[in-house]
């Protein structure tokens, strides 16, 4: 997979950079394996750093903004001859906290994830456009989906927040909702469940906020709920600790 950026801040006849990536998909935890592809210009260039970023759409009170939450180095203090070529290999890793952008079999609506190139020299600092990324669930968050499908609920939406939960250590600086609608032996408990999960090279921590809108009659309500997981959970764990974190499942 190629992708080509055109180092705007150059003008005409400036370098050009391709990435070039092994896969667009990948998991939390999971290197990304690539190359930067450099190509001279027209007159030399002293190249100072040349990294990419992982970055994300992320909410907040003042508003949306394109997060870059994880960086790697890729060259750093040489110079692009005109028309030189050179092929930088690299390696990403994104963090295990990393948003999932697929479940389910398919894009989670409302999620964007992208891998951009930026090219720093003394006079220039050129970002091209972020390149999409497919960040697919890890096994034992992959068990807890399916789990929620089986038990009926429904997946609407997904957004990525920034701040922090309560009582949870965040190495990010934002958390990944995932939104459903429950089934509707629930409807008088909960009218929504959101599931976050937070994960570390041991295992995998499960939030789940179930609310219950306004009415004329009463407050909007919030509970919560939260289980671990380890890597290696099997079907059955995360059934018995997902029937246990939610109320009264029949």
């Amino acid at each position: 997979m190629e992708f080509e950026k055109v180092l705007r801040g150059f003008g005409l006849g400036g370098p050009t950079v391709h990435t070039v990536l092994t896969t667009a998909d990948t998991y939390p935890g999971t290197p990304i394996m690539g190359a930067v592809r450099v190509r001279g210009g027209d007159y030399d260039v002293a190249v100072e750093t040349i990294a990419v970023g992982l970055v994300t759409r992320a909410e907040a009170e003042d508003g949306d903004a394109l997060l870059e939450f994880h960086r790697a180095w890729v060259a750093a203090g040489f110079t692009l001859a005109p028309g030189e070529h050179q092929d930088i290999p690299f390696t990403i890793t994104p963090p295990w906290e990393t948003p999932l952008t697929h479940a389910h079999g398919e894009l989670l609506a409302g999620m964007t994830m992208g891998l951009r190139t930026e090219v720093t020299t003394e006079e220039h600092v050129d970002c091209g456009d972020a390149e999409l990324v497919a960040v697919h669930p890890l096994p034992a968050q992959d068990l807890v989906l399916e789990e929620l499908e089986t038990l009926g609920f429904t997946f609407h939406n997904a957004n990525v927040e920034r701040g922090a939960i309560y009582g949870v250590r965040l190495e990010l600086p934002f958390y990944q909702e995932l939104e459903y609608t429950p089934p509707r032996t629930l409807h008088k408990l909960m009218d929504e469940l959101e599931l976050t999960f937070v994960a570390d090279e041991t295992g995998l921590e499960v939030i789940l906020e179930y609310e219950k809108h306004s009415t004329l009659l009463r407050p909007a309500t919030d509970s919560y709920a939260r289980f671990c997981l380890d890597h290696t959970a099997t079907p059955t764990d995360a059934a018995t600790a997902l029937r246990e974190a939610l109320p009264a499942l029949p």
